[in-house]
C-alpha cells in the first residue's frame, strides 16, 4: 500500500488515509446493495402490458394464469365534467352522451377466473 501520509491534492487539503487489504475487504462484504423483487415462473418472464379500453391479454398475480380481462368501465369526475360542460352548450339532450363513450369513462380490468383487479386504463 502506498503511504499517503503527509501528501496533499491540489488545492491544499490533506490526502485520506490509505486502506489495509483487510479493511477494504471487510468493507466490500458489509456493503448493501438494493435488488429489485423479480417473480420467477419456470420457464416465463411475466411482463404486464399496458391496458387500454378493450379486454387485455395478461397474466393474472392471483390465479397465476394467462387471461383475457374483464373490462368494467366506470364513471369519473371527468364523466361528470364533460356532461355539465355539454349541458352548458347544447341543453339536456346532450346530457347522457358521456356516460355511454368510451373515452370519457375508466375502464377498470379485472381477472375473469378469480375476480381480482389487475389495473385500470384512464383515457
Amino acid at each position: 500500500m502506498k503511504d499517503n501520509r503527509g501528501k496533499k491534492y491540489t488545492d491544499g487539503r490533506p490526502l485520506p488515509p490509505p486502506y489495509s487489504e483487510e479493511e477494504s475487504q471487510a468493507k466490500a462484504a458489509t456493503a448493501v446493495t438494493a435488488a429489485p423483487t423479480v417473480t420467477v415462473l419456470p420457464g416465463a418472464v411475466v411482463v404486464q402490458p399496458a391496458f387500454s379500453s378493450e379486454p387485455s391479454k395478461t397474466y393474472c398475480k392471483s390465479c397465476h394464469a394467462e387471461i383475457v380481462t374483464n373490462v368494467k368501465f366506470k364513471n369519473t369526475t371527468k364523466t361528470h365534467m364533460f356532461a355539465a360542460g355539454l349541458c352548458f352548450i347544447g341543453g339536456l339532450l346532450c346530457v347522457w352522451i358521456p356516460y355511454y363513450v368510451k373515452s370519457c369513462r375508466n375502464a377498470d380490468h379485472y381477472c375473469p377466473n378469480c375476480g381480482a383487479y389487475l389495473g385500470t386504463y384512464v383515457p
